[in-house]
């Protein structure tokens, strides 16, 4: 997957969160985690575009560290919403199956990346296994 792939993939997380939030009931409990998914959920694809844009390999690698951590926190909100049965498993199971494979790729993007920063071996490569990018220093 390509950084502009990724970039999509991100921002259509967001949005299925967005439109999950809003099938919440409107409770208490579900405004408050709801605010709290829709901030992380949309998180991930607003700072993998910032990771995207790095000035160099060191906030390359502290930026993806961000989405990581976003991307977890939004697999935890959607956690305990199906295991606070807010909402049917079978509504949450898809973004959940995303959450963690997003978080799982942004950790080893992050782990690749400071391999790669610590060995001196050009730039980190933003989000993609198959790709590359130019060295943009540290």
């Amino acid at each position: 997957m390509n950084e502009q792939e990724m970039k999509e993939r991100t921002k259509q997380f967001a949005l299925r969160v967005i439109k999950l939030v809003a099938a919440l009931p409107e409770t208490r409990v579900g405004e408050v985690i709801g605010k709290q998914l829709v901030r992380s959920g949309t998180s991930v694809g607003a700072n993998y575009r910032a990771a995207c844009r790095a000035k160099s390999k060191k906030d390359f690698v502290y930026k993806i560290n961000v989405v990581e951590e976003e991307a977890d926190e939004s697999l935890f909100w959607l956690e305990m919403i199906r295991e606070a049965s807010l909402l049917p498993a079978n509504r949450v199971d898809a973004l959940l199956k995303e959450a963690d494979e997003l978080t799982a790729i942004m950790t080893a993007t992050g782990r690749t990346a400071k391999q790669r920063m610590r060995a001196g071996r050009g730039s980190p490569d933003r989000g993609s296994p198959d790709r590359g990018s130019p060295d943009r220093g540290s």
